[in-house]
């Protein structure tokens, strides 16, 4: 396996960790909240409540929107997602854009700030692992085409 390979997988593996760590977490803490959506069916499991309605929002109902935001209504699922296709494009040999490696490590460093102590800045190391892979994959380019064209 080569090396930009290794590091795309590395940074697609700590983007899954995180993301399924955070919904297994999330489950764990969340349980009751959860299994009460399918109580009271899924498209009603974060009900849409007007401002200028009158309606008061208790502490349960802004549990259960805090439940939604943390879990599928956040960041883990996209999460999982990029994770997912990293790892395919790396098994494929595609390079991910190092802009893609610099908006992650910016995110996680923003999100790591705002909610200290947080696992955020793991993700970090996913970004720089992407960073590299493309700085990588553009220098063996490079070499590659001075061989071609010796002059």
């Amino acid at each position: 396996m080569n090396s930009r390979k290794r590091l795309l997988r590395w940074a697609s593996g700590i983007m899954l960790v995180l993301g399924m760590g955070h919904l297994s977490l999330l489950a764990l803490v969340a349980w009751e909240d959860i299994t009460g959506w399918v109580g009271r069916g899924m498209w009603a499991a974060v009900p849409l409540v007007l401002a200028d309605g009158g309606a008061v929002q208790t502490v349960e109902s802004l549990q259960n929107e805090v439940t939604f935001w943390a879990g599928p209504g956040g960041f883990a699922v996209p999460l999982i997602l990029l994770g997912c296709l990293t790892w395919h494009l790396a098994g494929r040999g595609v390079a991910v854009p190092a802009g893609i490696g610099w908006g992650i490590a910016t995110w996680c460093v923003i999100g790591g700030v705002l909610l200290v102590p947080s696992p955020f800045f793991a993700g970090i190391i996913s970004g720089a692992l992407i960073i590299l892979a493309a700085r990588k994959k553009d220098r063996s380019g490079a070499a590659q085409d001075r061989e071609m064209d010796p002059a």
